[in-house]
C-alpha cells in the first residue's frame, strides 16, 4: 500500500477543513468512521487497512489515535497534526459530543469518561498529551509531520508546501463553522435520532466490555 496523507489531529481541530482542502487538492479522503473501532480493539489491522486502502488520505476519528501503527504499516506516509487553543477546543468538543456517550469516546478519553462536558481536565489532558506525543514521535522526522493551526491563519501556503502541491485557485475552505451549521445540527440531532444513537452506543459499549476488548 502506497503512502497516504494521515490527519493526526483530534476532532474539532479543523479536521473537516483539512478534509475539504485535501479534496480540492484531488485527494480522495476517508474521514470519521465507526467501522474501524472493533477491528482496532481486536488488533485486526488487516481489516483496518481494508477500510482505507482505496483512499489517498484519512483524517478524524479513529485515525489520529492509531497513527503509530499506521506509520509502520503504511511507510512513506505524510502526517498532519491540526491543533487549536485547548480552551476553545474543549468548548467545541464538549458542545459537539454533548450527552452522546459513544464507544469511540470511551476509548479515546477513558472508560467512563467519554463525555467531555463532565470531565473537563481529563479531556484537556488527553488532548494535550496526544499532541505532545505526536511531536515527540516525529522529532527526528520533520519532513513527515506538518503542524497546522487554521485558527491562526494557516492556509494553502503551508499545506501545499508540505504536500508538494501547487496552490489552487479555490478559496481555502472553512468547514464546520458553528454559527453556519447551527441550524443543520439541530435538524440532524433531532431528539429521536439522538435517542437512537444513544441506544446503539449503549449496546456497543457493553458488548465491547463483555468481550474484554478495552
Amino acid at each position: 500500500m502506497k503512502g497516504k496523507v494521515i490527519g493526526v489531529g483530534f476532532q474539532k481541530t479543523g479536521t473537516s477543513t483539512l478534509r475539504d482542502a485535501l479534496k480540492i487538492l484531488d485527494y480522495s479522503v476517508k474521514d470519521t468512521t465507526t467501522r474501524a473501532l472493533i477491528p482496532i480493539l481486536k488488533n485486526d489491522y488487516k481489516k483496518v487497512l481494508k477500510i482505507i486502502e482505496k483512499f489517498d488520505a484519512i483524517e478524524d476519528t479513529p485515525w489520529y489515535i492509531i497513527y503509530k501503527e499506521l506509520d509502520k504499516l503504511i511507510p512513506g506516509s505524510k502526517f498532519i497534526l491540526t491543533i487549536r487553543d485547548e480552551q476553545s477546543w474543549y468548548k467545541s468538543v464538549s458542545r459537539h459530543i454533548g450527552d452522546l456517550r459513544s464507544a469511540h469516546h470511551e476509548w479515546i478519553y477513558g472508560k467512563g469518561k467519554g463525555l467531555p462536558k463532565d470531565y473537563r481536565q481529563n479531556t484537556i489532558n488527553v488532548y494535550n498529551n496526544h499532541n505532545k506525543e505526536v511531536v515527540e514521535y516525529f522529532k527526528y522526522r520533520p519532513n513527515d509531520l506538518l503542524i497546522i493551526d487554521f485558527t491562526k491563519g494557516d492556509r494553502w501556503d503551508k499545506l501545499c508546501k508540505f504536500l508538494d502541491k501547487d496552490i489552487p485557485k479555490e478559496v481555502f475552505p472553512h468547514a464546520n463553522n458553528s454559527k453556519k451549521n447551527k441550524l443543520k445540527k439541530n435538524v440532524i440531532l433531532s431528539k429521536f435520532k439522538l435517542k437512537r444513537k444513544k441506544f446503539r452506543q449503549y449496546f456497543k459499549i457493553n458488548y465491547i466490555s463483555l468481550r474484554g476488548w478495552w
